[in-house]
């Protein structure tokens, strides 16, 4: 398993576990976890999973494709450099213990 803890904007931190392989936005909708709509369904069609992820994290990610960055362009909360869409982060065991911050607002 692993361990993802997410960190709300009021700086409330929650965590969860969950499988390798899995996508982080599938694992933060399958815990109900609030910030993350996913109206999409992980279809990457649209911004409603952005996440921020730093360092060391971020460095341990593949540089996300073209088109997760023009969908960017469409989050509703301000896009910085960690910013990612979490349908798009598949969890490997590296990953283990990574934080994400959520932003104010998927909408």
């Amino acid at each position: 398993m692993i361990t993802i803890r997410f960190i709300q904007p009021d700086g409330t931190v929650q965590t969860l576990e969950a499988e390798p392989g899995q996508s982080l936005m599938k694992a933060a909708v399958d815990a109900n976890l609030p910030g993350i709509e996913a109206d999409c369904g992980g279809s990457l069609t649209c911004a409603t999973c952005h996440v921020m992820i730093g360092a060391p994290w971020s460095a341990l990610l593949p540089a996300p494709v073209p088109d997760e960055t023009d969908m960017l362009d469409f989050a509703s909360s301000p896009v910085v450099p960690e910013s990612r869409l979490s349908c798009q982060v598949r969890l490997t065991p590296e990953l283990d213990g990574m934080e994400v911050r959520l932003p104010a607002s998927q909408h």
